[in-house]
């Protein structure tokens, strides 16, 4: 059975919500990769590099994850817009019957298909609205 975390939007300022949640959850961040660390980088306004482009904090059982909503690139984050559900899946399989059963009707973001950092991703947002990602690591599966 798949696991569900929350993924929050902001608007330029992860990095200081992040620590902020960080000093009330304690603990360490599993994950802190920045737009200058992706292979987008080169097509990223100097400005934005340095902004965050994945976050993850783990809180209980659960993990809080985030990224900075880029006007630069096309996103524009709207209050309502700025958190997914998020998904992880146990298997290729669940992942893809998932993003398949959820994303009907609805509209597609992000296809289901491998991403740089090593995991099977897409992103929709379903008939009633709701914002999903369902996000694979394809090193589980080795």
């Amino acid at each position: 059975m798949a696991t569900l975390n929350a993924y929050l939007n902001f608007n330029g300022n992860t990095e200081e919500a992040f620590n902020f949640y960080r000093s009330v959850f304690g603990g360490q961040f599993i994950t802190l990769q920045r737009f200058r660390e992706t292979p987008a980088a080169a097509h990223t306004p100097v400005d934005d590099l340095d902004k965050i482009m994945h976050v993850a904090l783990a809180v209980g059982g659960g993990v809080l994850m985030g990224t900075d909503s880029l006007e630069s690139i096309g996103q524009k984050l709207v209050q309502g817009n700025n958190f997914y559900l998020s998904l992880t899946p146990e298997s290729e399989h669940e992942a893809a019957a998932l993003y398949d059963a959820l994303s009907a009707g609805g509209k597609i973001e992000q296809p289901l298909e491998k991403m740089f950092w090593g995991a099977l991703f897409g992103s929709f947002r379903d008939k009633f609205g709701v914002q999903w990602m369902v996000n694979y690591e394809l090193a589980k599966s080795k």
